[in-house]
């Protein structure tokens, strides 16, 4: 779109985009919200939603007969037909969703491996997900691209995952794979950078304009930055592995692996061992623990995530004393050593602010993710829609 940016066409592929955006991350909007949220006049917002409508792109409803101000004005909203497919690949499951330009999921799987999926199996797997579903729950509807949210360290620029350590996947061309299965366009990008997206435009990081997102997973810890309202990845797109730094342990009675890194120490598989379970979904494991700390007869598992949640601290204390951020967003089974104690994050966000610098952590705030085990997903979703959110009309109209 850059080369007509300065034309007529230009402009108006622009203001579709804008349109298109606004009910994408805000929800059904009157035409008159959407006027009022764009600056154009009334007749130019009624001919850009009648043509995201003839685009199949956004529904017009009629008005909201609970607004009784003004002249009634019809609703537009994001088409639920429309969806991108969201994949993350794991060492213990693939998960694979189809998440609607409206936010909603329809459709969600979870397909549990007992052994490491190579990325041909990956690509195999969306290819027949996406078969299937088009003549089920997903008949009728328009699936735009696919999204891949991988734990390891992706060149963006092409999909290129160049290590995922605990998939053993090294130089995968990943994204080459999966168009090549579904003939469908594909962005690939690390779980945990399309993680902070998400809890930045939908969960709770909406609105903060400077954060730091943990996530932690089957395959350890990944992180993502906002600074100044924008994700940050880096010179090649690799910003943010949190997991790969060494944590200062105050305590040699915390260390349980020598010279490790941060996702050594802090552990889902640890908190597994201790709960007595060989593998689990977050929630799941959540409530394994809930229960075991209830019914006091297993001290181990009150120890262990004491332990962790030191360890984390000090790893917190380190970011913010570097970012700088006012919010800390944790997701995945970092959210459950946060709060599964004490209910919500204020113990860790205590703990975190006597281990930083006073003026970085005198305002900021530790947070569990708020979309829960939905925020790769959208996450990668968001990746996938991202050419069709910023040029409607694509690029050979």
């Amino acid at each position: 779109m850059s080369d007509r940016a300065g034309t007529f066409d230009g402009v108006h592929r622009r203001n579709l985009a804008k349109l298109l955006g606004l009910v994408h991350l805000e929800g059904p909007m009157s035409r008159a919200r959407l006027t009022a949220e764009t600056g154009l006049n009334r007749s130019t917002v009624a001919t850009l939603a009648s043509e995201l409508v003839d685009l199949g792109l956004v529904e017009e409803r009629p008005p909201d007969p609970t607004n009784r101000v003004g002249r009634p004005s019809p609703v537009i909203a994001a088409d639920p037909g429309v969806v991108a497919i969201a994949v993350n690949p794991e060492v213990d499951a693939v998960t694979i969703a189809a998440v609607g330009l409206d936010g909603r999921i329809p459709v969600r799987e979870r397909i549990e491996v007992d052994h490491l999926v190579t990325p041909e199996e990956t690509a195999a797997l969306v290819s027949v997900a996406i078969r299937r579903w088009l003549g089920g729950p997903l008949a009728g509807g328009r699936v735009v691209a696919i999204g891949l949210a991988v734990p390891g360290l992706v060149r963006v620029s092409d999909g290129l995952v160049r290590f995922a350590p605990h998939l053993r996947w090294r130089d995968a061309p990943l994204r080459t794979l999966v168009e090549t299965a579904t003939g469908l366009p594909v962005v690939v990008g690390n779980d945990a950078t399309l993680g902070v997206v998400a809890e930045h435009l939908f969960g709770a990081g909406r609105g903060v304009d400077d954060l730091v997102y943990l996530n932690g997973g089957a395959s350890g810890i990944g992180g993502g930055l906002v600074v100044g309202g924008r994700p940050v990845g880096g010179a090649g797109g690799y910003a943010g592995e949190f997991g790969q730094n060494r944590p200062g342990i105050a305590s040699a009675d915390d260390r349980r692996a020598e010279g490790g890194v941060l996702e050594d120490e802090v552990s889902r598989a640890r908190l597994l061992e201790v709960a007595g379970l060989d593998h689990a979904d977050e929630p799941t494991l959540a409530a394994a623990l809930v229960e075991a700390l209830a019914s006091g007869g297993a001290p181990e598992v009150g120890a262990e995530l004491a332990r962790q949640r030191r360890i984390l601290a000090t790893a917190l204390a380190n970011a913010i004393n570097v970012l700088n951020p006012s919010l800390v967003v944790l997701g995945g089974f970092l959210a459950t050593v946060a709060t599964v104690e004490a209910g919500d994050a204020t113990a860790l966000e205590d703990a975190v602010r006597a281990q930083a610098m006073p003026a970085a952590a005198e305002a900021v705030e530790v947070r569990v993710a708020a979309l829960g085990e939905d925020r790769l997903l959208i996450g990668a979703a968001e990746a996938a829609f991202g050419a069709l959110l910023e040029d409607p009309l694509g690029p050979g109209d």
